[in-house]
């Protein structure tokens, strides 16, 4: 099944928590690898080390979130502060990351990569996002980096992904969104602190 008016398919490991989530292109979005200290606990905390690559890093592909649909088994979806400035969003029923947010009125969810059914889709990742744009922090790598690693983000990229989340912003993407409610603008889930000891990267959803 590829990408329809239905959405790119979202799903967690068991297939209790899916949704969709539209207009996902390279030009929709912007993909990187992050190498963060808060990355690495999450996925600790999860248990789930197969979410992170042989240094450490985590697949991301930042989009608005009023582009992001939850369908069902929302009841499930949890989330923890690492940094008080970054919602880490789950799966209670098998462990999934899902993706990171900041407040409700910043409109970006950084959607990692376990929560994007390419499976259902039926396309690889680097045919539906394009090739990752830039690493992040790579100073907390946990190993070496893979001679294909994506390069440390130039001033073009930056510029770029600042662009791409202004116009956003702008044009009110980030609602309706699905992990805060709309009205109250408290989150779906309240989060659980996570003090995972060491530093923190800087925020960066």
């Amino acid at each position: 099944m590829t990408q329809s008016s239905t959405g790119f398919p979202l799903r967690c490991r068991c297939g209790y928590v899916y949704g969709a989530a539209q207009q996902v292109t390279p030009r929709a979005g912007f993909r990187f690898v992050c190498y963060c200290r808060d990355c690495q606990a999450f996925a600790r905390f999860l248990g789930r080390p197969d979410v992170l690559d042989a240094a450490g890093g985590t697949d991301i592909f930042q989009m608005p979130t009023g582009r992001v649909k939850l369908i069902g088994g929302i009841d499930a979806v949890r989330c923890v502060h690492i940094s008080r400035t970054v919602f880490r969003w789950y799966c209670s029923c098998c462990r999934t990351p899902i993706g990171n947010t900041a407040g409700p009125g910043f409109p970006v969810i950084g959607l990692i990569h376990s929560f994007m059914d390419h499976d259902g889709d039926g396309r690889p990742r680097d045919v539906v996002l394009g090739a990752p744009l830039c690493r992040l922090h790579e100073h907390s790598a946990t190993g070496r980096l893979a001679s294909n690693a994506p390069p440390p983000p130039s001033l073009r990229v930056s510029a770029l992904r600042t662009t791409r989340i202004l116009a956003w912003w702008l044009r009110g993407l980030g609602h309706p969104n699905p992990f805060f409610n709309e009205q109250t603008k408290a989150p779906i889930s309240s989060p659980e602190e996570i003090n995972d000891g060491g530093a923190h990267a800087p925020p960066l959803p």
